[in-house]
């Protein structure tokens, strides 16, 4: 049976269960904004005897809580800078990715709005995820209150009942006059230590990863971004598919390339291939277009990750470059591929390399840039376990579905870390924030002028990424 549906089975055996339960318990539940709250004395014991019994260890870890908390404070503030700045320059990739600014995280969400750049969501990753990220997270306030002496009122869970599956979201209630009391210092120890547990639930778990890797997956092949290109002229090409053209210009062109197949041209003595979906994606970039060389591997159709010449295994780049290094050419190898998990087999005969080079040319290329920008080398260093270019296969059958709920787990853990600690008048960062602003001014008037300026500030920054990504589409 497909594991969707599996997923399917349990996300509906989930809701049922949570239906009885909510129902049973109904008369303790209390509405409260747009949330629906269950309250309990769940754990309570447990996070006052932790806060009591670590008190050494728990106030150094307040200095490093606090510190952390400012350091994802500030990388989320130009996080948001560099989200606006994207939005405004690069319209019609937001146009392409589809998926609004401002939306949760649910069951099947890259699958619905086909992210193929993320690994798939499933609803037992997002179940096991929530459990994980939010216990230990209101855990971390109340053991660090219960460190300040503040006192705890209620454990429990809350959901939004307009939403399905259900959001569920676990919080740790406080007596928030006994808070106001504490010092300055007490009460951000306290905001906190949500954010710095998720920020070590996501470094634990990247080392977890790593180790899971390193044990589950084996490389079986190399990936290859494309097919090789250069960059052409379009005044400098002569001919399409045998018929010559003067002055070219990229009307001109276009009018000659058929719909269906590879199209041969001509430009400045050297033969090139394209597709008209290639061509037509690039439109008229200053009078260049990029083009395919005229190579094997192109002609073949090579496809799929490449995991043999003549019976080599192929593991890395390194080996890749060092086999076919060997032929010259004219010469003919067998390639076999991995493709949708099955395996094909090419008979190719090598061409000669464009740049003059003696050895046999395939025409392959890849691409090996590490992503710029914080959200970029997050992810790259997320996924730095798995060598660029490699195809790796598991050696047991949940070894992905296992890896890809680690790697959803540290991405969510340290993603919640930030948006937390965002200085909005909804989060711990805005309490923060508030609290750093009077720590400055010792003005209590002046600090919420500033806390309630900064909430104004982002909530039209939110206003205005919907704005944008709205007008992406017209």
């Amino acid at each position: 049976m497909n594991l969707a549906i599996y997923d399917l089975i349990l996300l509906g055996i989930f809701l049922i269960f949570l239906a009885i339960f909510l129902y049973r318990r109904r008369k303790r539940i209390k509405k409260q904004g747009l949330l629906l709250l269950y309250r309990s004395n769940w754990g309570i014991r447990l996070i006052e005897k932790t806060g009591k019994k670590y008190k050494k260890l728990l106030t150094v870890l307040s200095y490093i809580s606090i510190g952390i908390g400012y350091l994802l404070m500030v990388t989320m503030v130009y996080l948001v800078g560099k989200i606006i700045y994207f939005y405004v320059a690069y319209p019609n990739i937001v146009r392409a990715i589809k998926i609004p600014p401002i939306m949760p995280l649910f069951p099947y969400l890259p699958q619905i709005f086909r992210l193929d750049f993320l690994p798939p969501f499933y609803f037992t990753y997002w179940i096991i995820i929530i459990a994980i990220i939010a216990i230990t997270h209101e855990f971390a306030h109340g053991i660090f209150a219960a460190l300040n002496k503040v006192k705890i009122k209620k454990t429990g869970f809350g959901f939004f009942p307009f939403f399905l599956p259900i959001f569920l979201a676990a919080f740790v209630e406080l007596d928030e006059k006994n808070m106001e009391k504490k010092s300055i210092f007490s009460q951000m120890s306290v905001l906190s230590a949500g954010t710095f547990v998720n920020f070590l639930t996501a470094v634990f778990f990247l080392i977890i990863m790593f180790l899971f890797f390193s044990i589950s997956f084996t490389p079986t092949g190399i990936i290859f971004d494309d097919y090789a290109y250069n960059v052409v002229e379009i005044a400098g090409i002569t001919s399409v598919n045998g018929i010559s053209i003067t002055n070219a210009t990229y009307a001109k062109v276009s009018e000659l390339i058929n719909e269906e197949g590879l199209n041969k041209i001509q430009a400045n003595g050297r033969n090139y291939v394209s597709t008209q979906e290639f061509l037509n994606n690039q439109g008229d970039i200053y009078n260049y277009t990029f083009l395919y060389y005229d190579a094997p591997a192109i002609n073949a159709g090579l496809k799929g990750a490449i995991a043999e010449i003549n019976e080599i295994k192929i593991t890395s780049l390194e080996i890749f470059q060092e086999e076919l290094s060997k032929y010259s050419p004219g010469q003919e190898i067998i390639i076999k591929t991995i493709f949708e998990e099955e395996a094909e087999t090419y008979e190719i005969e090598l061409g000669e390399n464009p740049n003059g080079d003696e050895t046999g040319y395939l025409g392959v290329g890849f691409i090996n840039a590490r992503k710029s920008g914080v959200i970029g080398r997050v992810m790259d260093m997320i996924s730095s376990f798995n060598q660029s270019n490699v195809y790796y296969e598991s050696n047991f059958e949940a070894a992905l579905f296992i890896y890809n709920l680690l790697w959803w787990l540290v991405l969510i853990s340290l993603t919640v870390a930030l948006i937390n600690m965002l200085p909005f008048g909804i989060f711990d960062g805005g309490r923060f924030f508030y609290l750093t602003i009077l720590a400055i001014t010792k003005s209590k008037v002046k600090a919420e002028k500033t806390f309630k300026f900064m909430t104004r500030f982002f909530l039209f920054l939110l206003l205005f990424l919907m704005i944008l990504w709205i007008m992406s589409f017209f």
